[in-house]
């Protein structure tokens, strides 16, 4: 009996240690843990900062949970793909964080796949650190990071190159800020929104600070456009501010429609600002290759305060492409462009093109306050295949090298009024006229309660045709495009320029 009660109370002892150590190690586990990677550590260490891991392998098999902190120690080169494919979720105080430690970035050397893939997470950040494909035409095949199915994911102060794909991809994903990426030599393109084909499931999406830089093409792709620096489709508020796209899609490995460096498809309510696209290129023979652009199913849009020159295609494209969703309500304005589409087919700094050839497919929009600079070519391109219904073009200055306006200007219901044109060989040249006054009366074009509204004014901009801007940063000091103070156009043309440059007054 005694040794009974005995046996039954070392029992009751170890239960109650095992049910404390359990609550324990549950307590425990709820705290935030840091895991630290280094190519010296070892796998089978704790992961502390003194004895930390040495593989991505060894944290794609831990469950990251909310507030865990992962450190990359920086300068050092880790190959393999960050899985974050386990529905690993932080929360809004404290997300799950993927970083360096130590000065500058840690190496992500994805070799012929995926360096960090995002699959179903929330509430994740990624920042200070390099990521690295084996290259573009060197047996990558993917993208540099995926960000797939997500919701709240930060991506800051990343340099991501070497992928065939895109260097940034978000697909169907939500809530997401993109800030100071660099994604350069990479193929299809340095940042890429998309999701389902006309769905809109990607949404409420910052792009920030960003430089998209000699994105070439994806040598596989020969069917659509490859190298462009940022392209947004299939998703919905989205702001894309401060950004830079230059030198992208030079090796498109075809002939047809092209890369541009910042543009938008299937999207709404879409805002690009503050934002710099220059000499950017497309194939040989190819079209497009343009600084700006609404493409097929832009609806609610805004470009804003921003700078295209020396592009291949047009500074800022207009376009609506067969079987795309109505295009619509959309503005572009207090933009420059200088010397662009010299090369593609647009000849013009701007361009307008509906392959739907159906006005009801493409129609409101306000263009007004811009300055087209074209010392090379026209201000002003209408393809042959461009009606519309609702295109507004007033209170801009349009300056040309010749003829003002290629193509069928007279298609859809353009209207123009109160703008400013400047042909720099003829002083005006549309349509073969070589006045203001004779153009209006015959087209009934710049014209207002039977009074021509339009000028023709020589702008004498400051420095026109000479930018030399590399960073949407310096959009604040451009001032090549300042009006002479004794400018009559000063006090009639709605143009107030990126950050309002130009000084002038709002009627």
């Amino acid at each position: 009996m005694i040794l009974r009660k005995f046996v039954v109370y070392c029992c009751a002892i170890l239960a109650a240690q095992l049910c404390n150590a359990e609550k324990s190690f549950a307590q425990q586990s709820t705290y935030p843990q840091a895991y630290y990677i280094n190519k010296s550590g070892n796998d089978n260490n704790k992961g502390t900062k003194n004895k930390p891991f040495q593989t991505i392998d060894k944290i794609n098999s831990l469950h990251l949970k909310a507030g865990d902190t992962v450190y990359f120690k920086s300068g050092q080169t880790f190959k393999g793909t960050l899985e974050l494919t386990q529905g690993i979720k932080g929360s809004q105080k404290k997300p799950v964080i993927i970083t360096s430690y130590g000065t500058g970035h840690a190496i992500i050397n994805a070799k012929d796949s995926t360096a960090i893939r995002i699959y179903k997470g929330k509430n994740i950040k990624l920042q200070h650190l390099t990521l690295e494909g084996s290259g573009r035409k060197s047996g990558n095949i993917k993208d540099g990071l995926a960000i797939i199915s997500s919701n709240k994911i930060e991506a800051d102060d990343l340099d991501i190159s070497g992928f065939q794909k895109s260097g940034l991809l978000i697909y169907s994903s939500q809530n997401i800020v993109v800030n100071k990426v660099i994604a350069h030599d990479n193929g299809s393109a340095g940042i890429t929104v998309e999701g389902p084909y006309q769905t809109r499931l990607s949404k409420n999406i910052k792009i920030l600070n960003c430089r998209t830089e000699n994105n070439p093409g994806d040598p596989t792709n020969l069917t659509n456009h490859s190298g462009n620096g940022i392209v947004v489709g299939d998703c919905r508020n989205v702001l894309i501010d401060h950004c830079t796209a230059t030198n992208n899609g030079w090796d498109m490995p075809r002939i047809g429609n092209g890369p541009v460096g910042i543009w938008a498809y299937e999207a709404d309510s879409v805002v690009i600002q503050h934002c710099l696209s220059y000499r950017n290129k497309t194939s040989k023979g190819g079209a497009d290759g343009g600084g700006f652009d609404f493409d097929g199913g832009v609806t609610n849009s805004i470009v804003q305060y921003c700078v295209s020159y020396e592009n291949q295609g047009s500074g800022y494209c207009i376009f609506q492409y067969w079987g795309a969703s109505p295009w619509h309500h959309n503005i572009f304005r207090y933009n420059i462009s200088e010397n662009d589409g010299t090369v593609s087919d647009s000849q013009a700094g701007l361009y307008v093109w509906n392959s739907s050839d159906d006005e009801k497919q493409f129609y409101d929009c306000d263009v007004y306050g811009n300055i087209i600079y074209n010392s090379k070519v026209a201000a002003i391109c209408f393809s042959e295949v461009s009606k519309s219904r609702g295109l507004r073009f007033y209170n801009n200055i349009f300056v040309g090298k010749d003829t003002l306006i290629r193509g069928k200007d007279k298609i859809g219901d353009v209207i123009y009024h109160d703008n400013n044109w400047w042909s720099i060989e003829k002083g005006f040249n549309i349509d073969g006229l070589a006045a203001l006054n004779a153009w209006a009366l015959k087209t009934g074009k710049e014209q207002k309660d039977g009074k021509v509204t339009g000028l023709n004014i020589k702008p004498d901009f400051k420095n026109p045709g000479k930018a030399t801007i590399t960073s949407a940063s310096h959009l604040k000091t451009f001032t090549n495009y300042q009006l002479p103070a004794n400018s009559p156009l000063r006090n009639k043309t709605v143009y107030t320029g990126p950050y309002g440059i130009n000084n002038l007054k709002l009627k």
